[in-house]
């Protein structure tokens, strides 16, 4: 923009001051005196420029430059021209250009600014002043960087782009940095979501693994294990439950008692009747040894029962006395038995002798009620009881092979044979256990087994092992053998009070005291050890009771014995008792 503005080419002149706080321009009026313009017969140029359209080099009428360009005085005053204050930033860094090397203003160089675009000529009647055609006039140039230099000075908001672009880097440096924290936590959660995957993994196969073989040991198949119940073959003896209940038969003709235990291993699907010699030495109430039969005999159903778990280590739920006409009508009730008998067994009541037997021998053999007792009860002459107590072992199997498997049905069994238990073994207790062994016993998954008991009536190793330990899951504890000499005392006196005073002079004597009950009466006693190494204790035991020493003999003993003593007339009693 020109610093003399003319609003209408031909009015009032207005002089550029500078610019206000918005940076728009500022004028003031200037007082104009009209003068005379020069002809120009083309009417194209002003007059007062100097342009040469020869490029003579000639300065032109009315041209108030020279031909070196430089700019004289004022024609009119003399005085120094007056030039408007201009901004330097707005000076333009080189001269106008001047296409015909002239030296004077560019071809195209504006003048007076005229709104109309036409320079003064013939018949405006107006002549701009010396003063206004010296001023220095800006390039066309010049507006548009006014308004670069208004730009830069005029603050608007996007002026402060700056901030927003670093507030936008912010929020990226911000971005990343949460970006770069989640894929750490993102890494971190992985990691641990693998660990628990590889820990739940290997969880998994362990329990596999402990499944595995707990099945493999449930099943009995297991090296060195076993559950078909066949001969010869061991079961795992781990944390099982056993439900264990003692059977007592006591023949109430012929007189003595039969003993086992009935095993149901919960755990191996496992059933046994475990036969226990009469001869098994056990430990009574007050601490003396006494045998198995003595001990039923003597101490009853509870006192036994606890001997036989400290001996055996066992837990025994209850006792179950089965006298031979209760095992006649039980056989009955199941609708007899089918057994293999391993002997002929003639009839007790047979009145003459060479009559056929009751029982024969044989695979597959019914036998009635009748016939059952006769079989369980029978002992040959000469025999050892083992053999009877294994008859008995064969018909208990048979019947749990007739009785039903079914809770309630075996319970009416229980029931129906009117038998008075003892406590506190119940007609349902019996009648369940009852039903779940004859289950296993139909399913062959019983068995039927001998404890082995040596001469002495103490426990063999192997019965520690094959039986104690995988059957009952016990622990032996027979009587020490060592603690002191087991003496023997059988009566033939014909006095009732011989063995009780005998008892107390050998317990006095620090000796075993084993009642061997009573014999037909003898004259003279008799002294007896099996062992040489117990001889010295046989001289002893005969000094002790008063006895002579050659009664003292090698020969056999009694059960669970070191030594033996069959008290004769010539035993001298402290005082006479009838």
């Amino acid at each position: 923009m020109n610093d003399r503005y003319d609003g209408y080419a031909g009015g009032d002149q207005y002089e550029l001051v500078g610019y206000d706080e918005f940076g728009q321009p500022v004028y003031r009026q200037v007082s104009q005196q009209p003068q005379q313009q020069g002809y120009d017969p083309y009417g194209s140029q002003p007059q007062g420029y100097g342009y040469d359209p020869y490029a003579s080099g000639r300065p032109q009428p009315g041209s108030p430059y020279g031909t070196d360009g430089q700019q004289p005085a004022s024609y009119d005053t003399g005085q120094q021209q007056a030039v408007p204050p201009y901004d330097a930033a707005r000076q333009p860094s080189a001269p106008p250009y001047d296409p015909y090397g002239t030296g004077g203003p560019a071809a195209g160089a504006p003048g007076p600014y005229d709104p109309y675009g036409q320079a003064a000529g013939p018949g405006t009647g107006q002549q701009p002043r010396v003063a206004e055609q010296t001023a220095y006039i800006p390039q066309q140039a010049g507006p548009a960087e006014d308004e670069e230099s208004r730009a830069g000075r005029d603050y608007r908001t996007e002026q402060f782009a700056f901030v927003e672009e670093q507030a936008d880097d912010s929020e990226d440096v911000i971005d990343w940095l949460a970006f770069t924290e989640n894929r750490t936590e993102r890494r971190e959660e992985a990691k641990r979501r693998a660990r628990s995957r590889v820990v739940a993994l290997v969880v998994v196969l362990a329990l596999v693994a402990v499944g595995g073989v707990g099945y493999l040991w449930y099943a009995g198949k297991l090296p060195g294990t076993s559950s078909d119940g066949k001969p010869g073959a061991t079961t795992a003896v781990g944390a099982q439950n056993r439900d264990v209940i003692v059977v007592h038969l006591h023949n109430t003709k012929g007189g003595g008692t039969s003993t086992a235990l009935l095993v149901d291993n919960t755990t191996t699907k496992q059933g046994t009747t475990v036969l226990l010699p009469n001869s098994l030495a056990m430990t009574d109430d007050n601490g003396s040894t006494t045998t198995l039969a003595k001990s039923v005999d003597d101490d009853g159903t509870s006192g036994t029962r606890d001997a036989i778990d400290t001996v055996l280590g066992t837990d025994i739920q209850g006792t179950w006395r089965l006298d031979t006409p209760y095992l006649n009508n039980l056989v009955e009730l199941v609708g007899n038995i089918d057994i293999t008998t391993n002997t002929d067994v003639p009839d007790p009541d047979a009145k003459k002798k060479g009559q056929a037997p009751l029982v024969k021998k044989g695979e597959d053999q019914t036998l009635s009620g009748r016939m059952a007792v006769a079989y369980a009860t029978y002992r040959a002459s000469g025999e050892a009881q083992n053999a009877q107590l294994e008859r008995f072992g064969a018909v208990m199997q048979g019947v749990l092979r007739k009785l039903s498997s079914d809770k309630q049905a075996a319970t009416t069994t229980v029931q129906t044979l009117a038998q008075i238990l003892d406590p506190p073994l119940t007609d349902a207790d019996l009648g369940a256990f009852l039903a779940k062994l004859a289950d296993l016993a139909k399913g062959g998954d019983y068995k039927t087994a001998l404890l082995p008991v040596q001469q002495d009536g103490t426990l063999s190793e192997s019965a520690s092992n094959s039986v104690i330990k995988d059957v009952l899951g016990g622990t032996a504890k027979s009587p020490d053998a060592d603690a002191a000499v087991r003496v023997g005392i059988k009566n033939a006196t014909g006095t009732k009070g011989a063995t009780e005073q005998a008892r107390v002079v050998l317990v006095n004597g620090g000796y075993t005291f084993l009642d061997s009950g009573t014999g037909a009466v003898q004259t003279v006693s008799r002294i007896t050890y099996s062992d040489a190494a117990k001889k010295a204790d046989a001289t002893e035991v005969a000094k002790t009771l008063g006895l002579p020493a050659g009664s003292v003999k090698k020969g056999t003993v009694t059960s669970n014995a070191d030594v033996s003593v069959v008290l004769g007339q010539d035993y001298k009693l402290s005082s006479p008792t009838g």
